[in-house]
């Protein structure tokens, strides 16, 4: 599984945060959305602004319908977007939270 190879990356190279975010992509294509969040979590503790982990764990706290911490995570990937000038990520978003 892929989520395999980026879980030895991360253990070799625990302060590499392009490769636990690849762990976080990976555990969420393979339906596993909680340690996902775990993944994107520790991307956000170094980086805070990073709009797309912000995204993503937003769409695992969707999946596993924990709609008040998704909400209040789309909203900061929100403004992250809008910050940022990330036009379709914001269009993507504001989809995101239409659905709440």
């Amino acid at each position: 599984m892929k989520s395999e190879r980026f879980q030895k990356l991360v253990e070799a190279n625990p302060d590499n945060e392009l490769f636990r975010f690849s762990l976080g992509q990976a555990l969420m294509e393979e339906k596993q959305e909680a340690p996902a969040i775990e993944a994107f979590d520790q991307c956000l503790a170094k980086k805070p602004d990073w709009m797309v982990a912000s995204i993503f764990k937003g769409r695992c706290l969707l999946t596993l319908k924990q709609n008040d911490e998704a909400k209040a995570e789309l909203q900061k990937a929100l403004q992250l977007a809008i910050d940022q000038h990330h036009e379709d990520p914001e269009v993507e978003v504001r989809k995101l939270l239409s659905t709440l």
